[in-house]
């Protein structure tokens, strides 16, 4: 089945990570064979040819440089103009992607379209495939000025996040709290006059609810789970969810064991020891489902690269490849066939073609 992933950060570990993403994960694995420069090093789930496996043919794919102000113990760059010039390298490595022929940048509904025919086209292997990619931007901190979103725009933007972790130039994100400033309400007019989708994902509450009520575009959110399931602000409340569904949101449920599992400690936990495995995922996507009453609000947003691997992901996923195996799963718990189409991409291909019709 066709799936399609709205969230991965395919130029963060091409870049930071030093990562060939053309190659197969067991050569990106082996080459990372005793490093320890980073938490998942050797433990990698996802490169181009696993998303060609998993028939994987359109993700969200992100830029992300975080600006950290003095005292602020979160990696990222000390001022945004360093940010900026990060995500600019970025999306240098995805032009590089596309003049390679291994990926190439879905920004509008004709652009859509085109790619799903050829993702449709069984006369073609899909090793010969391009993966589609739509830019977003996790954490506004980048944008030096509000009228850089233009710029962005202009190189093929559709979507942002205005936080990541901790306070942010526009919004206040996962672990923090606090209102959007004059310029993080600027930021979403602004937004809304390009048509750039607002990512809900890791927005504090005080600053989620806001941005809810200045911005009237079009929202997602592409990596969250259900923080009935998992307490932590970085996960959705019911009420929240409910706000989501209000406003025609689809959110993409997310693979990071901690926010799979209550309980997991960073670094300590094990999968197969917290039993977490693809079964606790779909337990977020039902609950979701259960509050919409309908399996029309879901999706998947794995975030597989996400500065983690097989370490602190389900235990019966070897790569990315293996969201496949979340079908027969969701066909256990008795979701039929075109629930589970829209699960795996038609809730997301419906999202985009209703936001770029």
């Amino acid at each position: 089945m066709f799936i399609i992933d709205a969230h991965l950060d395919l130029s963060m570990n091409a870049l930071e990570w030093n990562r060939d993403l053309r190659k197969p994960v067991e050569e990106l694995n082996a080459a990372e064979k005793g490093m320890t420069d980073k938490p998942d090093r050797g433990n990698a789930t996802v490169s181009l040819p696993e998303l060609r496996k998993g028939n994987i043919g359109l993700v969200v794919a992100t830029q992300i440089a975080r600006y950290v102000a003095p005292g602020n113990p979160l990696p990222g760059w000390h001022s945004p103009e360093q940010a900026w010039a990060q995500t600019q390298g970025q999306i240098a490595w995805y032009k590089a992607m596309e003049q390679a022929g291994e990926m190439v940048q879905i920004n509008d509904l004709e652009s859509l379209n085109n790619h799903i025919k050829l993702w449709e086209n069984e006369n073609i292997i899909n090793s010969q495939k391009p993966v589609g990619y739509i830019l977003s931007l996790e954490g506004a901190d980048s944008l030096i000025t509000i009228q850089h979103l233009e710029k962005a725009w202009q190189y093929g933007l559709r979507a942002l996040g205005p936080a990541h972790y901790g306070p942010g130039r526009y919004a206040n994100g996962t672990d923090a709290t606090g209102l959007m400033g004059t310029e993080g309400i600027a930021l979403l007019k602004e937004m809304e006059r390009l048509n750039i989708i607002l990512d809900a994902t890791h927005l504090c509450d005080d600053s989620f609810w806001q941005a809810l009520k200045y911005f009237k575009g079009h929202v997602w959110a592409s990596h969250n789970n259900a923080r009935a399931l998992v307490n932590h602000n970085r996960q959705f409340s019911d009420e929240q969810i409910l706000a989501l569904i209000e406003r025609g949101a689809v959110i993409g449920g997310a693979l990071d064991a901690w926010m799979l599992k209550p309980g997991w400690i960073r670094g300590k936990s094990f999968p197969k020891e917290m039993n977490c495995n693809l079964e606790v995922l779909i337990d977020h996507i039902d609950y979701i489902c259960q509050i919409a009453g309908n399996a029309l609000h879901v999706g998947i947003g794995s975030d597989l690269d996400g500065a983690f691997g097989r370490e602190q992901c389900p235990y019966d996923l070897e790569t990315i490849a293996d969201l496949q195996n979340l079908i027969p799963l969701f066909y256990k718990r008795g979701y039929s066939k075109e629930d589970i189409e829209n699960i795996m991409h038609g809730n997301w291909l419906r999202f985009l073609r209703n936001t770029w019709c």
